[in-house]
């Protein structure tokens, strides 16, 4: 009698994940179109940054569907070592960028819409992460657990656009919003360095 019951809990487990997974999806989805939006308005790297990072997000709960979804492990490391490229890519379009806007010292305009979705990302994002972490430990899932941390960061990432963006808005320090796009570089190279270092397989 345990067989079917412990067959039962694991399918509603994986049913909760790709929920999880699904919902983070979407939200990105939505989230790409409004930060091209507001970066444009703003002119801010690091809304942009953000952007670029949703857009892989996108990728990342892609992989984990595939995954739950039982297509495969060698299906899963090919697509994350395309994530981690995608990192890279990421990491020298905005160092580049955030570089040159310190030198020239080019002034994001104020954008309270950017601060508002940030907000509000971080909050959804870490409510995410959290229910992650939690089904994918019942599940002993490793793939969903680090998933989840995937998002946790991004939740903490989105916390550093918006210290930027409401410094720049609060004190008009306008080289808070090249310095908050130099926080994803280094989140994203750090990424890639575990996405694409031979510990990966």
């Amino acid at each position: 009698m345990r067989e079917p019951l412990l067959t039962a809990a694991t399918s509603s487990l994986r049913r909760r994940g790709l929920a999880l997974e699904w919902a983070t999806l979407v939200w990105n989805i939505v989230g790409l179109g409004v930060l091209a939006v507001l970066a444009l308005e703003a002119s801010s790297v690091a809304l942009l940054g953000f952007g670029l990072d949703s857009l892989i997000e996108i990728g990342a709960s892609t992989v984990v569907i595939w995954e739950l979804s039982g297509t495969g492990i060698a299906r899963q490391k090919r697509a994350l070592r395309f994530i981690g490229i995608a990192f890279v890519c990421l990491a020298g379009y905005l160092l580049v960028q955030s570089t040159v806007a310190l030198v020239t010292q080019h002034h994001a305009a104020p954008s309270i819409g950017g601060i508002g979705w940030t907000a509000v990302t971080a909050i959804v994002m870490f409510g995410l992460a959290f229910a992650k972490r939690r089904t994918g430990l019942a599940l002993d899932n490793p793939v969903l657990v680090s998933e989840g941390t995937v998002t946790f960061i991004d939740g903490m990432l989105a916390v550093a656009v918006l210290v930027g963006l409401a410094l720049n808005q609060l004190e008009g320090w306008w080289w808070a919003d090249p310095a908050a796009g130099l926080v994803i570089v280094f989140y994203a190279l750090r990424e890639s360095v575990h996405l694409l270092g031979p510990e990966a397989g």
